[in-house]
């Protein structure tokens, strides 16, 4: 291990630490990324830790073991889904994909963006990593090559993501993408106001805050936990949008306590941050298996240094999985009441 004391753009005096040339994870080399399925994600969701539902289309890709003369062993997997209508990281981003800009979008304008979307973006929506094989140097590795592969198979542009875990992990901008400015909660303020009138526990600890909410009288209880349902309702989003969007109050008063105050300790202390990283290689260019060990022949964010078309697994590689159909029409006349647009026609 080699120290190198560097200066960074502010000044600071920063080491970093260098490993010596050679050394390294010796399983790398016997480590593939290859088109995976819903089975792979039930097998390691409870190592996720924001939560273990999907979103719309979902398609899988998967990180495997295969060590001489054993089977492939599932060590990770990430789960892509068709992109969200509505991002205020992406407007950022993509400027001119800001709906509704001076009040002009209709349902065709609608429907050309969202068509748009749905053909040129992605969302990486969850990514797991066995416990057992973190901080080894797969996790960026793995990420890189599994985006390479899925948008040369759909031929997508560019890979969304929002994450909270980047802001402390810096895994995501080895893998090469890009972020943009992190932003506190909405709701930090209104809902650190919310937890102390109504709990002496500490906001940030959701298991303080349940069993003070179990131990409260009957008459107190069901006096908070009607402030607890009016509180998410008024930030949530989600409940706003959709199917959702009619139902008001009646949906979130039948929901489960425990997911109530979940979603509210989300909404009041994530602060999650818009990551994107764009595609380098042609379309239909990539093999279904990848040795890990190909990310570094390149730059994350540089076209493959050699062709992989052809490479082939000692094992059967499953096939990856046609991309789904999604109801632009519907999309678009969705975004079109969310955002106060003239519906056309």
């Amino acid at each position: 291990m080699t120290r190198t004391t560097l200066i960074d753009d502010e000044g600071i005096l920063v080491e970093r630490r260098q490993r010596a040339p050679g050394h390294g994870l010796s399983l790398l080399k016997h480590i593939y990324v290859e088109w995976g399925c819903k089975a792979d994600w039930d097998t390691l969701c409870e190592l996720h830790y924001k939560g273990h539902t999907l979103a719309a289309g979902s398609r899988f890709v998967r990180c495997v073991l295969a060590e001489p003369g054993q089977a492939p062993q599932l060590i990770g997997i990430m789960v892509f889904a068709n992109p969200r209508p509505l991002d205020g990281g992406r407007n950022e981003v993509f400027p001119r994909l800001k709906p509704n800009v001076n009040g002009r979008d209709n349902r065709m304008i609608n429907q050309a963006r969202l068509s748009w979307i749905n053909k040129n973006l992605t969302w990486n929506n969850r990514t797991v990593l066995d416990t057992m094989y973190r901080s080894a140097g797969i996790a960026y590795r793995f990420k890189n090559l599994a985006y390479r592969m899925y948008c040369s198979h759909y031929g997508r542009k560019a890979v969304e993501s929002r994450s909270s875990m980047g802001r402390f992990n810096p895994f995501s901008i080895k893998t090469g993408m890009k972020f943009t400015k992190p932003k506190r909660a909405a709701a930090l303020d209104s809902g650190l106001k919310f937890f102390a009138g109504n709990f002496k526990s500490d906001a940030t600890d959701i298991v303080a805050v349940q069993q003070e909410l179990n131990g409260k009288t009957p008459a107190e209880r069901a006096l908070v936990e009607r402030r607890l349902r009016e509180f998410y309702y008024k930030w949530s989003s989600v409940e706003k949008s959709g199917d959702k969007r009619d139902l008001g109050m009646t949906r979130v008063n039948e929901l489960p306590m425990e997911y109530i105050l979940k979603q509210i300790m989300q909404l009041v202390f994530s602060a999650t941050v818009y990551w994107v990283w764009l595609s380098q290689d042609e379309r239909g260019t990539l093999p279904k298996v990848m040795p890990l060990t190909a990310f570094d022949e390149q730059g994350p964010n540089q076209p493959l240094a050699r062709s992989w078309v052809g490479f082939r697994a000692p094992w059967d590689a499953p096939e990856p999985e046609a991309a789904p159909e999604v109801d632009i029409e519907a999309l678009a006349i969705e975004l079109t009441e969310l955002e106060g647009g003239v519906c056309a026609g």
